[in-house]
């Protein structure tokens, strides 16, 4: 019978982790796409250095490196049973790698040992659990570490102003919830709390777990301190960003994605396009007889 080896079994978990996250996150696949085709998109070399901030056991890198196998991913979070299970299930993806960094710290990028500024930064689901202050610096230290031209993309349920616009966020919530009742899984899957639970009575990670134990880290730590998404707009605006914006949306999920200004850059726009995306026809320059 085959032994079953401590990689095997961080695998397992991750595995199972992967599939509660897609429980509530129905369109987490399509968010991890979209992200991913954001940076083929505007990295400008085969191999882009990305940071994954948040980054759980690693499960965006890892589909990214598929994408980009030339591109290193930084994966960085501050719950050290989360980083092990990564280290351990994705030991073998080459440009791979974790770091453990707690994002409130304000010199949290220092021990990173870049070699050059990144070209992309990506969190999923893990900003908001930041206060507004901390986001702000965070936000602020994004301007300088990224390269000119470089980009920040935040995928997270960010909420509307509820007051000032009752309806439209009841509409978000509904879109997702209607999503959610469409996409029920097909198989058991563990909820949030029980997945934490019995991953930690699992013996393989003892040293993990009490490290964890010792930085008072439980299923309760991840707050929703700045889930709005004028929290925000309002962070990156005085963070000091070029544009600003909203590149996709499904609910109160979006990527808000924020770019860093390039005054050298050489800015081409992309062809002229009618409403249906059918090229623009120049009726001016049309050979005799030709169909419009």
């Amino acid at each position: 019978m085959p032994t079953t080896t401590y990689a095997d079994t961080a695998r397992a978990w991750v595995t199972r982790w992967d599939r509660q996250q897609e429980a509530f996150l129905p369109q987490r696949e399509e968010q991890f796409t979209a992200l991913i085709d954001v940076v083929e998109e505007v990295a400008g070399r085969p191999d882009p250095l990305v940071l994954d901030l948040g980054c759980g056991p690693g499960s965006l890198g890892v589909r990214l490196l598929e994408r980009i196998p030339g591109a290193t991913v930084v994966s960085v979070d501050a719950d050290p049973l989360l980083i092990e299970l990564g280290r351990a299930a994705y030991a073998d993806v080459p440009g791979l790698r974790f770091a453990d960094v707690d994002l409130r710290d304000p010199d949290w990028a220092a021990g990173l040992g870049l070699e050059r500024q990144p070209d992309a930064v990506l969190s999923t689901t893990a900003l908001h659990w930041l206060d507004p202050a901390t986001l702000e610096s965070l936000y602020t230290g994004l301007t300088t570490l990224l390269r000119p031209g470089g980009i920040l993309v935040n995928c997270d349920e960010l909420e509307r102003d509820r007051k000032a616009s009752p309806v439209l966020s009841r509409l978000d919530r509904a879109l997702l919830r209607r999503r959610k009742s469409r996409t029920l899984p097909q198989h058991d899957v563990d909820s949030w709390y029980g997945w934490w639970e019995e991953v930690q009575a699992e013996p393989a990670f003892a040293g993990a777990v009490a490290e964890r134990s010792r930085r008072g880290y439980d299923g309760e730590n991840h707050r929703d301190l700045s889930a709005a998404f004028a929290i925000h707009l309002d962070a990156l605006d005085r963070a000091g960003f070029a544009e600003v914006g909203t590149i996709w949306q499904h609910g109160e999920v979006r990527l808000l994605c924020a770019v860093v200004a390039d005054p050298e850059a050489d800015l081409v726009d992309d062809e002229p396009h009618t409403h249906n995306h059918a090229p623009v026809h120049d009726h001016a320059h049309s050979e005799p007889g030709a169909t419009p």
